[in-house]
């Protein structure tokens, strides 16, 4: 794996993702694609929720019969169920995109997104630590083409704004904690990803962000009780029964999408206990080993991001492959921590691997029970863990060249 090669297989992905889509679009009719599903698929859910509110019906959001109606009216009576699962929170958010018609709400929430996501990647990459030809060459085909992208752009999802959000606290964080909590707390939309970080912070004494992070999720449940009633937090905390049976735990979404180990165990004939407790011993380790990377003032800030963000994906029983989307800002600061030492020839085919598994992890599973984005995300969980172990050691890997 050289640069060069790197750059040219980054090259070649984003023109079979530029064909992809565009044939995409082109064979599709109106709104509506080739297999009978909207453009955008899951965006679909968060503009018919949005259009509801508009139309002053925000109490409909989480009523499964009156959302359903809502997508039947504006793609078709055929289209599929997709559900509205997220916090009051993120209608704001959905409620200005359902203003826009739908093509021009997908491409504004998409490119958006998009562009944030790329700038929190070349605010890691870019600072003092990341400077170098190498990088400077390579960042942007490599991040644009990662796997998880065609993924998200596929579903219309929000990967782009957690992977940007989660980048973007832990960039701040060393030099605006305040900045930093507010962003952690703007992650609250997706509240499974929420468990590790008041663990880091406060292993770390990061006082002020925490009561950041902590102010902006009140300052928001506040605003949402402002704008829709009481009655709308019982309506989702009510929902959340209904999703985790129906899509965690029966695998209505289909285990091959989730990549977490409690959906792996289930995708392999474990049982739903089984799966729960390996899930907890699962998010236990996560919580232990980001503490006590986290507690150490001597441990590489750049190391520590990493560890959280791929710990976050072990942690949590629902992620889904576009949410993989992570793992980008993840082997990013990983370069970073690693910038004086470089890797290790095994290490580098390492990274291959797991910055290709999205694109391959839905399928493999589907085929073989093989829960490839699980297994990438505990392998490179496994290589940040043996580096912060060797750094607390004092010891190192030897320099070697970076490909």
């Amino acid at each position: 794996m050289t640069v060069e090669r790197a750059r040219g297989y980054s090259l070649i992905l984003l023109g079979l993702y530029a064909i992809a889509i565009v044939g995409w679009i082109a064979l599709s009719h109106g709104l509506v694609d080739r297999n009978g599903k909207p453009i955008g698929t899951d965006f679909s859910s968060f503009y018919a929720a949005g259009s509801l509110v508009l139309d002053g019906r925000a109490g409909d959001v989480y009523d499964m019969a009156a959302h359903y109606a809502r997508e039947q009216q504006l793609f078709g009576a055929a289209t599929p169920y997709y559900g509205w699962l997220y916090p009051p929170m993120f209608l704001f958010v959905a409620a200005p995109l359902a203003l826009l018609p739908y093509p021009l709400a997908l491409a504004v929430w998409q490119g958006g997104t998009f562009a944030l996501y790329l700038a929190i990647i070349a605010a890691i990459l870019r600072r003092p630590r990341g400077e170098g030809g190498a990088i400077a060459r390579l960042w942007l085909p490599v991040a644009a083409a990662f796997p998880a992208v065609f993924i998200n752009l596929g579903h219309g999802q929000n990967g782009f704004l957690t992977a940007g959000l989660f980048g973007a606290a832990l960039v701040a964080l060393p030099q605006r904690p305040i900045v930093s909590g507010i962003l952690f707390g703007l992650l609250a939309y997706k509240p499974q990803f929420g468990l590790l970080i008041p663990f880091a912070l406060l292993a770390a004494g990061q006082w002020r962000p925490t009561i950041a992070a902590g102010t902006t999720v009140i300052a928001m449940a506040g605003a949402t009780y402002l704008a829709f009633g009481p009655e709308l937090w019982w309506s989702f905390a009510a929902s959340t029964e209904t999703s985790r049976q129906l899509l965690l735990e029966q695998g209505n979404v289909g285990f091959e999408k989730l990549q977490s180990v409690f959906a792996a165990v289930r995708m392999l004939g474990g049982g739903i206990s089984f799966a729960y407790m390996v899930q907890a011993v699962a998010s236990a380790a996560a919580v232990c080993s980001v503490a006590w990377v986290w507690r150490l003032s001597t441990s590489d800030p750049d190391l520590k991001a990493a560890l959280l963000m791929v710990a976050t994906l072990l942690a949590s029983p629902h992620v889904l492959d576009y949410d993989l989307m992570i793992i980008a800002p993840t082997i990013a600061f990983l370069i970073i921590a690693s910038s004086a030492n470089g890797f290790r020839n095994y290490e580098i085919t390492l990274l291959a691997a797991v910055w290709m598994v999205p694109l391959l992890a839905r399928g493999a599973a589907a085929a073989t029970g093989i829960p490839l984005g699980f297994l990438a995300v505990l392998a490179l969980y496994a290589l940040i863990m043996r580096r912060a172990t060797l750094a607390r050691a004092g010891l190192g890997s030897p320099r070697i060249a970076q490909a």
